[in-house]
């Protein structure tokens, strides 16, 4: 990663934060973007003071314009894109009979076309440089999740979006890589939107127990490397996208069952 422009979203908190540590210790040009202009000035500030040469840039992945304006003052700064990482996401807990369209929507404008506007921008640049296209998604996008209507559709979308652009472009030297972390301690589920859109304040999750952030990174920073077109973490999630290929219907049974077991289940 040495010398690599990496761009990468939502690197605010969590993942995002992690991957923008983990490449800075191999001595990457980075780029972070979330909508917290303060975190952001806080973790450049801290890269900084690593040695690190960072640009943040204050993005809402929702508005294209944003997404535009990250490309363009990336190159601006660094004259090329070799990493672009679709980091920046949100979450959701309601069933769908209950939760508002526009709650569906808001992920939707997040996590889907966060990643395609991202992405058309930048592919011109990374295909100029043979670079790395990532999206970090989730085993939600193998495996549909009750009470994550909009989350799960939104990763289905993005890795559906992410395999055509990898099959477009296999002569290309382009690399595609899609993430798929399974549950991970971050902030994602304290700031879950609720079936009104409101913040859901707490995660269902013992968050001890979860693979960390810095443990995904890691996971992510090498994959890159090595160039791999699927990572698929935590045993959990494994044996999720294993199990689901050959006996559908009994996860569907486990996968209610799981999160059925959850503090203040949207089931019971």
């Amino acid at each position: 990663m040495k010398d690599k422009v990496v761009i990468i979203t939502g690197a605010s908190s969590g993942i995002g934060r992690a991957l923008a540590f983990a490449c800075a210790k191999q001595s990457a040009k980075l780029v972070i973007s979330a909508r917290n202009e303060s975190n952001l000035a806080e973790i450049a500030a801290e890269l900084t003071a690593l040695g690190t040469d960072v640009l943040s840039v204050k993005t809402d992945v929702s508005i294209e314009s944003d997404c535009k304006e990250l490309i363009v003052k990336t190159i601006a700064r660094f004259g090329r894109i070799d990493v672009l990482v679709n980091n920046a996401g949100i979450s959701m807990r309601a069933l769908f009979d209950k939760v508002s369209l526009d709650v569906i929507r808001k992920l939707m404008d997040t996590n889907f076309w966060g990643t395609v506007y991202c992405s058309k921008y930048a592919l011109p640049y990374l295909l100029e440089s043979k670079g790395s296209l990532v999206g970090v998604s989730s085993i939600a996008g193998y495996k549909g999740l009750p009470g994550r209507s909009g989350y799960s559709a939104s990763k289905f979308a993005m890795q559906g979006f992410l395999e055509v652009v990898r099959i477009e472009n296999m002569k290309e030297g382009l690399h595609v890589l899609i993430a798929c972390p399974g549950f991970t301690a971050s902030n994602i589920r304290n700031v879950a939107l609720a079936f009104d859109g409101s913040s859901q304040g707490e995660t269902p999750l013992d968050e001890s127990s979860l693979m960390t952030a810095e443990e995904v990174a890691s996971h992510i920073t090498t994959a890159i490397q090595k160039r791999k077109n699927k990572l698929i973490l935590t045993n959990q999630g494994k044996m999720t996208v294993l199990l689901n290929k050959f006996f559908p219907s009994f996860m569907d049974k486990m996968v209610y069952n799981h999160m059925a077991k959850e503090p203040n289940s949207p089931f019971k």
